[in-house]
């Protein structure tokens, strides 16, 4: 799979995710509420995954700084 081709599904599991929000934002059956917050977590969990594969280095860039670059500062 390409770099494209995964760009363009996190899109569409993004545009899933924005989707379900907005549909549980309205009045629905408990039934209807469950199916969908079955579906939001799948997409995030989608998401998540194929974000690991398509980038797989992360920046922490919020958090302590470690080794010798600690030492610089």
């Amino acid at each position: 799979m390409t770099i494209d081709e995964k760009l363009a599904r996190l899109r569409a599991h993004r545009n899933n995710v924005h989707r379900y929000r907005r549909m549980l934002s309205t009045r629905l059956s408990d039934l209807e509420r469950e199916f969908l917050s079955k579906r939001l977590s799948e997409e995030q969990i989608a998401i998540h995954e194929l974000s690991a594969t398509t980038f797989p280095i992360s920046l922490n860039l919020g958090g302590p700084i470690s080794g010798a670059a600690s030492r610089v500062a």
